[in-house]
């Protein structure tokens, strides 16, 4: 979402900020993430170093948890009628975009709430969050700042050693997406502070160290399976799990080739404990439950991972405006798990013939190559279409930006493969005619940029 440039609450001077009102996770699944991550609606003041909340109205809606929320900052000192008035259009957004089937009482009846703390709490509480873990919660944000405010590493240490019993995977989980919320709402230098903490929390805490652990044990499993390289077969991957040194190394090893453990694997395990000496064959059998049990955990995580992304998919499929909702959320696809799901959606609605659904997820998979696009792609895509010369001109003229020597590197890159190709695709050899003339009128206006003309 696009920053805005706001008046810093306490000094007056311009600054950058992400300003939000509506927050409708029915259409939009990561506008929560925004709100419960501070990303919108935060102020950072690089110029005196104001941090909080700003002063904005907020209308929350969940249709799935029945849920309409607003929230109108008391100092701005509005009464009722006129706080309505700024809400009311904004309720009026949440149900044109509802079908009808979904419109349901609760619509007609917002809760409103004196203080933003209370909304927040009221969105958790519908997600199964108790009053004693939101404390939990907020003991963790305030380490987190009490920690970025301290600037000796002495004191940091102290802090982090009397502090160890929150320090858990929760803590760190919260850590890092507090880090990622920085970084898209392009507070780089909060980001920057933030990772390097990070370095020393994982340093000076026990949970830290287990996953610094983790990750060096991850490390090891590549470098041993990397020196195997094509020549793995089940057999060699058998001795690498009974020479693995730590319980750690196995779990990462089976982490890496879960996909080999299947049954003729474990199938090659049971006759080795078959031929066996009696002591080996206890340590090979010990092995094998370990081998089911990660395999077992593994197996859960994904399936939890797998519905997740068929519920974030589903929602996207029942988006009023399923480009604008996968504009979005783009990032969220960069997910393995999520692309997988989405090609078998796409695979059944086919094989059903179901036109309607097809058509949907269509829909996102062409906003997903509109936001990969380069935009020089789009433009030299505008160039090819374009009627004649001077309409050419009047393109690169309106994105002079653009105009350097990637642009014609990239031009040149697609003559060379539509030259590969034009030999048994006619539509390649017009392509190409197209591309050459564009190249020419290119260097042309590049040619007149630099002399200043």
């Amino acid at each position: 979402m696009p920053q805005s440039q706001i008046s810093c609450p306490r000094c007056r001077q311009m600054i950058p900020a992400q300003v939000e009102q509506l927050f409708d996770v029915t259409a939009e699944p990561a506008a929560k993430q925004r709100l419960l991550g501070r990303v919108s609606n935060y102020a950072r003041c690089p110029f005196c170093g104001f941090e909080g909340p700003l002063s904005t109205p907020i209308v929350y809606h969940d249709n799935d948890k029945e849920l309409l929320l607003t929230f109108f900052p008391s100092e701005l000192g509005l009464p009722v009628n006129e706080q309505e008035k700024l809400v009311g259009p904004l309720i009026t957004q949440v149900m044109n975009r509802l079908p009808t089937e979904k419109r349901k009482g609760y619509l007609l009846r917002p809760q409103s709430f004196l203080t933003y703390q209370s909304m927040i709490e009221r969105i958790l509480e519908a997600d199964g969050v108790t009053k004693d873990m939101l404390d939990e919660q907020q003991k963790r944000i305030n380490l987190i700042q009490r920690l970025l405010q301290v600037t000796t590493p002495d004191v940091r240490a102290e802090i982090i050693k009397e502090n160890a019993a929150l320090l858990d995977e929760a803590f760190f989980g919260m850590f890092n997406r507090l880090i990622e919320a920085a970084i898209q709402s392009g507070q780089q230098p909060t980001a920057q502070a933030m990772s390097a903490l990070q370095e020393e929390l994982l340093d000076g805490s026990e949970y830290g160290r287990q996953l610094k652990g983790q990750f060096e044990e991850i490390q090891a499993a590549v470098k041993t399976l990397q020196e195997v390289g094509q020549g793995l077969t089940r057999e060699k991957l058998l001795e690498i799990f009974i020479a693995a040194p730590t319980e750690a190394r196995l779990k990462a090893l089976v982490s890496l080739t879960r996909n080999g453990l299947d049954y003729s694997f474990f199938q090659v395990l049971s006759e080795r404990i078959e031929k066996a000496s009696a002591a080996e064959r206890a340590s090979l059998e010990a092995l094998r439950e370990k081998l089911l049990d990660f395999t077992n955990q593994m197996d859960k995580a994904l399936e939890a991972q797998m519905k997740a992304a068929d519920e974030f998919i589903e929602q996207i499929l029942a988006a009023p405006d399923i480009s604008q909702v996968v504009a979005q959320n783009v990032e969220q696809f960069n997910n393995e798990v999520i692309a997988q799901v989405l090609e078998t959606k796409m695979r059944e609605a086919s094989q059903k013939q179901d036109n309607a659904r097809l058509q949907k997820i269509q829909q996102i998979v062409m906003a997903l190559q509109q936001a990969s696009t380069p935009p020089e792609l789009e433009l030299i895509q505008a160039l090819v279409d374009a009627p004649n010369e001077a309409a050419m001109e009047q393109l690169l003229a309106a994105n002079e930006a653009m105009v350097s020597d990637e642009l014609g590197g990239m031009i040149g890159s697609l003559m060379g493969q539509m030259e590969q190709q034009q030999a048994e695709n006619p539509e390649a050899a017009a392509l190409l005619g197209r591309l050459e003339a564009v190249y020419r009128i290119v260097l042309k206006f590049q040619m007149k940029k630099n002399m200043g003309k």
